[in-house]
């Protein structure tokens, strides 16, 4: 149990940390990760809000905690690295249908960065696929509910 615990808030901080990057550095490092490149749709490949700085946030931040957790520093920031790709993959999906940088996709922006980490975890943890699945549910449910409370004390920019 205290594994899933660890895995679950290695999740909260590999998301949260880019938001909270991005609050406390304002406009500094945040180069999009897409060079605001467009793909053949004629839209953005991810959109400005993924930016390096972000991705260096939450890789260090998760791979710092991971290992001080002990989990080992690598195994954290491949975590952190397989969030945030899962959260690159949302957006380069919601692009493609239309949606706008940030716009809200219920599932769609909680489920893949909360799965793929879990699969790395299970692969290189003792970790089964039940809890590791469980971990992940608690996770989609917690961001949909609290992320309203996160706007309101002004830690996120939008509701969702």
């Amino acid at each position: 149990m205290l594994l899933e615990l660890e895995l679950f808030f290695l999740l909260v901080f590999a998301n949260g940390a880019p938001v909270l990057a991005s609050k406390w550095l304002k406009h500094r490092f945040d180069q999009p990760i897409d060079g605001g490149g467009l793909w053949r749709d004629g839209r953005r490949v991810l959109g400005a809000s993924k930016t390096w700085r972000g991705l260096v946030a939450g890789c260090l931040t998760t791979g710092l905690l991971s290992a001080l957790a002990g989990s080992g520093w690598w195994f954290g920031i491949l975590f952190g690295l397989m969030a945030l790709l899962g959260d690159m993959l949302s957006s380069f999906i919601k692009r493609r249908r239309g949606l706008t940088s940030s716009a809200r996709a219920t599932g769609l922006d909680q489920i893949p960065e909360a799965f793929l980490p879990m699969l790395l975890a299970v692969w290189w943890l003792p970790l089964q696929l039940l809890p590791a699945l469980a971990v992940a549910v608690l996770f989609v449910i917690a961001n949909i509910t609290l992320s309203p409370l996160l706007f309101r004390l002004g830690i996120r920019k939008k509701p969702h």
